[in-house]
Parts: C-alpha cells; structure tokens; sequence
C-alpha cells in the first residue's frame, strides 16, 4: 500500500477514534475496554502473521523496537482512556495536536534533528498560548477536573515520545511484524492494569454503544490503524508523521459535537484555532519564509 493513502487512512482513524474511546468507556472501566481492545486486535494480527507468513523477527533489535512501539501504546492509550472519562473527545484530539511540535522538540535530542529555528520557536510559542486558552476553558468554562487534562498531555508526550524512538531503530521489518510485535509487548501490560484495578467486567451494564465502540476501536482503531502507523513511520519522517494531529482536531470536535452534543465555546475555538495556526506555522512556515525571500529579491 502507498505511504500517502495509509497516511489518509490513519487521519480517518484518528478523527473518529477520541469519540469512539468515549463512547467505550461510557459503560465499561476503562481497563476493561482498552484490555478487550487490544485483545482483538492481537488475535487478528496473530491471524494475519501466520497465514500470510509474514516473518517475524525475534532479534535483540526487533525486541527494542517492539519495546518502543508497545510501550508508547500502553502508556499513552491507557492515559487518553482514563481521560476519556471527562475530557471530551474534541479535545483530546486537539491536545494531540500539539505532537509535532513534542516530537521535534524530543528529535533533536534523540536523533539530532537541527535545532528549531526563529519561526518555529513562534510556533512554539503559540503552541503554548492555544493550550493554555483550551485549558482555561476546560477548567473555568465546563468546569472538567484537571487530572483530565495531565492524562490528555501525558498520553501526547508518551506518544511523540514513542515514534521518535521507533525512529531510532534502524532494522528493515514488515509493517505487519511490528504491529504484532507491538501487541505481543503491550497486551500483558493492559492485562496486568486491568487486574490491578480489580478486574472489573460487569457485563450486564454494557451498552450497545460501547460494545460497538470497542469492537470499532479493536479493528480499525488498533489492528488496521497500528499497520498503517507502523507503515508511514518507516516511510516518513518522524515530525511529518505528526503532522496528521494538524488535520484531525477540527473532524474530531465537529464530530464530539455533533454526535456526541460536546459543548464548543467560544474561547475553546479560539484555543483550537490558535493550535492549529501554530501547528501549520511549524510545519510549513520555513518554505513560507523561503518564498517571501525569493519574491523579495530585485529582478535584474
């Protein structure tokens, strides 16, 4: 499959997977409904990898890149699922937002990426302003508990955390071998949580919708998702991976309100609005720069 088009598909995913992750954990521990998730996508990965006979690699490099795959997966999601039960699915999306700009940040110290230049600190800078505009809101306007929003932030930097050190990994793998290398990593580790917190599984209270939504979040959301995110982060640059946290804020809010009846105020806009800005500031204010240059310059 083309880079691009796993690209579009992974920004379908993203756009539509906060809303799902709500809606989940509306009836279900969160716990519970991430750890079933997971499940299903590891038996239809397992399935995938033995009849197609994909090879799978089991060396000490293989391993830490799995390590760095599965670990960011069960950090992260574990933290957007516990933030799930107060923040909305909008801005859980819109935090994310801010993950190419975490990533750049965490490639220069980890790949020796060239330090961010005079506009990109900009961006940064409106980066922080727009976060702090979303928080206000959240905190002062719909009145959300903090912590949802420290699990949101944590759940981001575990995220771009992960993709940079995936890009740290130079082995040639199928796309396919590491989304179940990632699984056979991360699953046990959801398992563990879930016992942990009393190995909630209260049946009789599930409702359709979130049994949907984690039937959705185990197919597309985990197994066909992870391919197609393994798949563009051998295919592209790290930060550019990122960059679908550029297209996906404004689905995800239009949906969680919508769908979902999400409360958008006005200052939650501006905030979004400011990220987004930031966002395509960072991505593409250099080649912005580059092009007033040239048109500056005298004909001779």
């Amino acid at each position: 499959m083309p880079a691009q088009l796993s690209y579009a598909f992974v920004v379908l995913i993203w756009s539509t997977t906060p809303l799902a992750i709500v809606w989940s954990s509306a009836s279900m521990a969160p716990t519970t409904s991430v750890l079933l998730r997971m499940l299903l996508a590891l038996v239809l990965a397992a399935v995938v990898v033995t009849f197609s006979k994909i090879r799978m690699q089991w060396t000490k490099k293989a391993w830490l890149l799995y390590t760095y795959s599965g670990g960011g997966i069960l950090v992260g999601m574990m933290f957007a699922y516990l933030a799930s039960l107060t923040v909305p699915s909008g801005v859980i999306s819109l935090v994310f937002g801010l993950a190419p700009i975490i990533s750049g940040i965490l490639a220069q110290k980890l790949l020796g990426e060239e330090k961010f230049t005079a506009i990109k600190k900009c961006a940064l800078a409106l980066a922080l302003l727009g976060m702090v505009l979303v928080c206000f809101a959240q905190l002062q306007q719909l009145n959300i508990e903090p912590i949802g929003l420290i699990y949101v932030l944590c759940a981001v930097v575990n995220f771009s955390l992960s993709g940079v050190l995936v890009k740290r990994v130079k082995i040639a793998i199928h796309p396919m071998a590491t989304t179940y290398g990632s699984l056979l990593f991360a699953t046990p580790g959801f398992a563990i949580i879930w016992l942990l917190a009393g190995a909630p599984f209260e049946v009789e209270s599930w409702s359709e919708k979130s049994m949907w939504s984690t039937f959705y979040l185990g197919i597309f959301g985990s197994f066909f998702g992870f391919l197609a995110y393994f798949h563009i982060l051998q295919h592209m640059k790290a930060s550019t991976v990122a960059l679908t946290t550029l297209i996906t804020p404004g689905f995800a809010m239009t949906l969680g309100a919508l769908i979902n009846n999400e409360e958008i105020t006005m200052l939650l806009l501006i905030g979004a609005i400011t990220i987004i800005l930031s966002l395509a500031l960072y991505q593409f204010g250099g080649q912005l720069n580059n092009w007033l240059r040239f048109k500056a310059k005298p004909v001779d």
